[in-house]
């Protein structure tokens, strides 16, 4: 076999994947933060009958292999149960779960951060469950959280890469596809490598930007 020449065409299948790859990011990402968040509020509330269960799906879930987890939900469930998923809805309840499981314990973690005597001062003044919630330790807890989050969510970024294995043309996908047509894995993974290097920058900086106004508004709000 010989090298094959590189073409504009590939340029357009690197966005393709691009756009899979932070599509399916960003999906999975509001997603597992949405179900992490709720699952925090409810353990900080302590619903009876849920602490143990959330504490045991979460803990499974942030200590097993994301690839095993891929293929249990991708090859395994749909056996089990008799149903068929395709390789994106696989890729999407498997990230966004596994996110979830990161984010409740961020979250978990700066909710428990605030003074309990701010809770207190505030059922005193009259203040309903919500409006602590809400007022007292979301602003607080927000502040605390977006940190540890980023660090998270520039880990999922590169758990994507391992979509491709269940068949989804994400941006390592097509990064396989160049490298077996032109036979030159140097420079298609590097290329595939600076890419994911500069999303998980620029998600980096962002989230730095974030974090440093949700401080400020917290400092200058008194609480």
């Amino acid at each position: 076999m010989r090298y094959a020449d590189f073409t504009p065409y590939d340029i357009v299948l690197l966005l393709q994947g691009l756009g899979v790859t932070l599509a399916l990011f960003v999906g999975t990402t509001l997603i597992g933060l949405a179900i992490g968040l709720l699952l925090a509020v409810v353990h900080h509330y302590r619903v009876p009958g849920c602490r143990p269960v959330i504490v045991l799906v979460t803990e499974a879930l942030k200590n097993s292999p994301v690839l095993v987890q891929l293929f249990l939900v991708f090859f395994g469930i749909p056996a089990f149960l008799h149903i068929r998923m395709t390789p994106v809805e696989a890729a999407t309840l498997t990230l966004s779960l596994n996110t979830a499981a990161f984010a409740f314990v961020v979250f978990r973690s700066g909710i428990e951060s605030i003074d309990r005597d701010q809770i207190e001062a505030a059922q005193v003044f009259g203040l309903t469950r919500s409006q602590i919630l809400r007022l007292v330790i979301a602003p607080q807890a927000a502040a605390f959280s977006v940190g540890p989050l980023i660090g998270i969510l520039v880990n999922q970024l590169q758990v994507t890469s391992l979509i491709s294995v269940i068949g989804v043309f994400d941006l390592t996908k097509i990064g396989n596809i160049l490298n077996l047509r032109t036979l030159q894995p140097f420079i298609v993974w590097a290329v595939i490598g600076l890419i994911y290097y500069l999303a998980a920058k620029t998600l980096a900086h962002a989230g730095g930007r974030i974090e440093a106004a949700l401080r400020k508004s917290v400092k200058w709000g008194g609480i």
